[in-house]
């Protein structure tokens, strides 16, 4: 399968936004198969969570952005809610389609 171009990069992640972060990540882990984890959960900014999987064989590089929403839990302790906000897919630079 050859590098993605635009219009698939789009349909990708408009496919990736409709479902829950482990789904979304399953998927693309499934979608190459080389992947390569560039990281994990990493916070980059205040109260969100990235996780960046470059795909080479697909030409492509998805960032699955995450949301941390704390609620208090029955016993007095907090708990985190994690939310899929956004899905970055941007081509790597050896893409030009």
């Amino acid at each position: 399968m050859g590098y993605l171009n635009a219009k698939q990069r789009d349909e990708l992640r408009d496919e990736l936004k409709s479902l829950k972060y482990l789904q979304a990540r399953g998927r693309v882990r499934g979608m190459d198969l080389k992947p390569r984890l560039v990281y994990l959960r990493n916070a980059q900014l205040t109260g969100r969570l990235m996780t960046r999987y470059d795909l080479p064989s697909l030409g492509t590089r998805v960032t699955l952005v995450e949301q941390i929403d704390p609620k208090d839990a029955d016993n007095g302790r907090l708990k985190a809610e994690y939310a899929l906000i956004d899905v970055v897919v941007e081509a790597l630079p050896g893409n030009t389609t």
